[in-house]
């Protein structure tokens, strides 16, 4: 087994639990490596950095990987292992609504996520393919989260595209209504392991080790409840109280969010990719075996 290597995290965020569960846990280091996870200072850097040799393996999500192909088509990114399975964007309305449809939008003002593109590549293709027009919708791109979770409260906003904890402070404070979970959509690869391919012939012990680490952690997840989880990783977010981020965990858990087995399938990979070609974020058909690898070992 290699030394220590590089593991970029993508940002802190709720939707990367079980990470810091396999890292508290100390799953990696049970397996016989030594990880070193380092905070990204920037999502596009958490792919960057393993071109310009600066990390050796990230999570985050795969639209980076093909983002980069769609640019340089010898791109050596190539991901494996979903850990995350699917989308964690909720809709949250002002009003109640439990028989929400997307045709709801129409004519309503509506903040979308604006930290990173993948949650509005997939929120257009739900759209669309639900036979709505998207000019129908006044669209809010250019605020952040906390932005529009304000501006909901305020009445300034109809409904938000927003992630966990901004979903739960908001309905706890009676501010939101929760409308729709995307991940309804399926399995969309929203979060792998990735790195270069020179990497993974290098070390593929390295890659099979994260791999097993991760599954050690994600079966310990879904076998306890959300409060211990949120006990064990409590320090990765000390501003939520343990009860309100197990309360994220229940819910994003009930919604399929995080895989069982780190399988990445093909399925997986289209229903992303046809969000990002729909969007106009990418233009290339990348095969999946181009991009995907199995090392499960």
């Amino acid at each position: 087994m290699s030394g220590p290597i590089i593991l970029y995290e993508n940002m802190r965020t709720v939707v990367y639990v079980p990470f810091y569960l396999a890292i508290v846990r100390g799953d990696w280091e049970a397996v016989g490596i030594d990880v070193s996870v380092q905070t990204s200072p920037s999502t596009p850097e958490t792919a960057q950095g393993l071109i310009d040799g600066r990390a050796d393996v990230s999570w985050g999500g795969p639209m980076r990987v093909m983002l980069h192909h769609d640019g340089d088509r010898d791109c050596p990114l190539i991901c494996f292992a979903q850990i995350v399975a699917r989308d964690p964007s909720i809709i949250l309305g002002r009003q109640p609504n439990d028989r929400f449809r997307f045709d709801d939008l129409v004519g309503k003002r509506v903040g979308v996520v604006a930290e990173v593109p993948t949650p509005w590549m997939t929120l257009q293709d739900d759209i669309g393919r639900a036979g709505v027009d998207l000019d129908s919708i006044d669209w809010v791109k250019d605020q952040t989260m906390a932005e529009n979770a304000a501006a909901l409260a305020s009445g300034d906003l109809d409904a938000v595209q927003i992630f966990e904890p901004y979903a739960d402070a908001l309905v706890s404070a009676g501010h939101g209504h929760l409308w729709h979970r995307a991940a309804m959509r399926g399995d969309s690869c929203w979060t792998s392991f990735y790195t270069t391919r020179k990497f993974t012939e290098a070390q593929p012990e390295t890659c099979q080790a994260l791999v097993h680490g991760i599954e050690r952690a994600l079966a310990v997840f879904h076998d306890s409840t959300p409060l211990d989880i949120a006990n064990q990783v409590s320090d990765y977010f000390p501003d939520l109280a343990d009860e309100d981020l197990a309360r994220m965990i229940d819910g994003y858990r009930a919604s399929g969010l995080w895989a069982r087995t780190t399988e990445l399938p093909v399925t997986a990979f289209t229903r992303l990719k046809a969000a990002m070609i729909s969007g106009g974020l990418i233009s290339y058909d990348a095969p999946y075996d181009r991009l995907v690898t199995d090392m499960a070992g």
